[in-house]
């Protein structure tokens, strides 16, 4: 599936994939990304041809904002039109945030943009580095008729391509480091490259890419816990500015029945706070009402995340927030899957 004219842009924005290891420290720090690209000779064996962009200076993924972000998305606009796929390569701590925001900000994708990275820099000897990479590089230049196969953004790590706005990162330490536990996978890679046509996101055709820069990062995150205290709840709710939030709630999205904690979040939601019921598991979904514990939150309209993770959810706000969605729709667009990333 392979096509010899695919043309793919690389770009570099940081993270482990494209460091090394200070000899006397230990400690890991970004290096040239020309030398990345050294590192694997494979990559002229793969038939299409490969361009690299950089950031002037290398992200540590945890520095990662949505300026980065919104640099990301000029820099495929600008090349939209030269290339056939986009890699991008990032740190894996917050692959997932950066991801799910692309996926919001590049409207009627037509071509792959898929994030990598790895656990392991490049040149160590037990790297994951190389083959997320060369596999990515695959996945971006496949075409069908002429066509993209993929049309989204995706994330590959470790044999498999996830849609970005479906994944969390779950573990530090192992090479599959990322889950999507709502969404089944997009693409596996074995012996051979298997592509599940099934669950791919299949854009409105003929429209040209649309690409929303404007963010609006005034929102927050809310997880609970027991023993949360009406001290740090209003000191949450009254953040100077804050216009949305996140509220990591349990199971299928309950929350306890204290009297404070529910008036308190309804007279938020009437001073016009959007605050979105996002389950704190990892996978399953919120169905507010199912319990008592969730009843009082769905009668005073809280938005239903449902089975969103938690990244794609403060992202979508931030997208949804920076479009300047009136407030009598804001609920429902957020209820509504943009790019797949609810069910």
């Amino acid at each position: 599936m392979g096509n010899k004219q695919s043309k793919i842009l690389l770009i570099y924005t940081g993270g482990t994939i494209g460091m090394v290891k200070e000899y006397q420290s230990g400690v890991l720090k970004a290096f040239d990304f020309k030398k990345v690209v050294d590192n694997i000779p494979e990559l002229g064996q793969l038939g299409c041809a490969i361009d690299s962009v950089s950031f002037k200076k290398p992200i540590d993924s945890s520095n990662m904002n949505p300026t980065h972000w919104v640099s990301m998305a000029t820099l495929i606009e600008k090349n939209y039109a030269a290339y056939d796929g986009f890699v991008i390569l990032h740190g894996s701590d917050t692959m997932s945030y950066s991801s799910s925001a692309l996926s919001y900000m590049l409207e009627n994708l037509a071509k792959p943009v898929i994030f990598t990275g790895s656990q392991l820099p490049i040149g160590d000897l037990r790297t994951d580095a190389k083959e997320n990479l060369i596999t990515s590089i695959q996945i971006a230049a496949l075409k069908e008729k002429g066509q993209s196969v993929i049309r989204e953004v995706g994330l590959y790590f470790e044999n498999k391509l996830f849609r970005a706005n479906r994944t969390t990162k779950i573990n530090a330490e192992q090479f599959e480091a990322f889950a999507s536990l709502n969404y089944p996978i997009l693409a596996e890679s074995g012996v051979h490259l298997k592509v599940y046509h099934e669950n791919l996101w299949r854009p409105v055709k003929n429209k040209p890419l649309k690409v929303h820069i404007a963010l609006d990062d005034r929102v927050a995150i809310l997880k609970l816990f027991p023993g949360l205290n009406r001290e740090l709840l209003t000191g949450v709710l009254n953040i100077p500015g804050l216009k949305a939030l996140v509220l990591e709630t349990y199971g299928a999205g309950n929350a306890p029945t204290d009297a404070w904690l529910l008036s308190d979040l309804k007279k938020a939601v009437e001073k016009g706070l959007y605050i979105v019921n996002v389950t704190q598991c990892s996978g399953g979904s919120v169905i507010m009402g199912r319990y008592e514990t969730s009843r009082e939150l769905e009668h005073m309209s809280l938005i239903n995340g449902r089975d969103i993770t938690t990244e794609a959810a403060i992202t979508k706000l931030m997208y949804l927030l920076g479009s300047q969605v009136s407030g009598k729709s804001f609920g429902t667009i957020f209820e509504t899957s943009l790019r797949g990333e609810m069910t």
